[in-house]
């Protein structure tokens, strides 16, 4: 195995942003694009190659297919159709599930024993097949469940108080979807309770807290109604996980990951809570201590995700 080598499976706007990203973040040294249809893989390959002559290291990067898994560290799923202007993540899964299905069996059968990381959507739906489908242990298959949310969250409160956003420590939990919430409880600027912050400071207050957590719910649909789609700081957020398995970290990191016990929600899901990552995949969930409400709102968010793994059989 190569813990330096990513395949990507998918080269539409988010397999690529993560790519790109990676190339300008020097995070890899080894990247294998996989598509269905394999001029566009080449063409990807050839434009990144072209300016490896800018990027912080030497890369090979190259077009190939499933066998390219057989070796890698990393393989990382962004296959799928995109979600369209007023579509749900949720209406997205009976598109993507079966594609998911398929990919992940042609990257098992090359005898793949690294690490699966599931972009396409809805993650935590999707991550939860990949891992049924792989037969690898749920430590070794994530999903980028709400590490994305998170940075959106950080960058809104960072925004208001005028604090760098990598200052903000604060965590969106649940689905990655309409379900999700914030964790205010456990919610701080440095090492301060965001509740001492809102007490000193005139430019928030506390109704201020239910409009970011609104805007940061909505975000993916406002972007979508601009621009079509999002894919820019998820690709982003990918190589934030990438680096923090690469480099064995151990990060502290939002994904979708299977619930073993440690919250008191339902266990048979794929749902975001925090995680600590390194070159093994997830070495455990870290507990947060929630209060009642969010007990509540997490609970409530991980039954529609077991619901909906029901109605596709799984």
């Amino acid at each position: 195995m190569q813990y330096s080598k990513v395949v990507i499976v998918g080269t539409g706007l988010v397999g690529m942003s993560y790519a790109y990203a990676l190339v300008n973040q020097g995070t890899i040294e080894e990247l294998v694009l996989i598509d269905i249809d394999r001029d566009k893989a080449e063409g990807e390959a050839m434009d990144l190659s072209h300016g490896l002559a800018f990027a912080p290291r030497k890369m090979n990067i190259r077009p190939g297919d499933y066998s390219e898994c057989k070796d890698a560290g990393l393989v990382v799923i962004t296959a799928g159709v995109n979600q369209q202007e007023g579509e749900t993540r949720i209406q997205l899964l009976n598109r993507n599930a079966a594609i998911i299905k398929n990919v992940v069996n042609d990257i098992m059968a090359s005898g793949f024993n690294g690490i699966l990381l599931v972009a396409s959507n809805p993650v935590d739906i999707l991550a939860y097949v990949t891992w049924r489908e792989s037969g690898l242990h749920h430590s070794r298959v994530i999903g980028s469940g709400t590490s994305l949310d998170t940075a959106r969250l950080r960058y809104e409160i960072s925004s208001i108080i005028n604090i760098d956003s990598r200052n903000v420590h604060a965590y969106i939990l649940g689905e990655h979807g309409d379900s999700e919430f914030v964790c205010w409880s456990n919610a701080n600027i440095g090492a301060k309770p965001i509740q001492d912050v809102i007490n000193s400071m005139d430019e928030i207050s506390f109704a201020d807290l239910d409009k970011i957590c609104n805007k940061v719910k909505n975000a993916a649909y406002e972007i979508i109604k601009r621009k079509k789609a999002t894919y820019y700081a998820v690709g982003m957020a990918l190589v934030r996980i990438t680096a923090a398995i690469f480099n064995n970290e151990n990060r502290i990191i939002p994904i979708s990951v299977l619930n073993n016990g440690t919250y008191e929600c339902e266990k048979k899901v794929y749902i975001g809570l925090p995680a600590v990552l390194n070159k093994d995949g997830v070495h455990h969930i870290v507990k947060l201590e929630l209060d009642d409400e969010e007990k509540r709102k997490l609970r409530h968010s991980a039954t529609i995700l077991r619901d909906l793994l029901d109605s596709i059989n799984y």
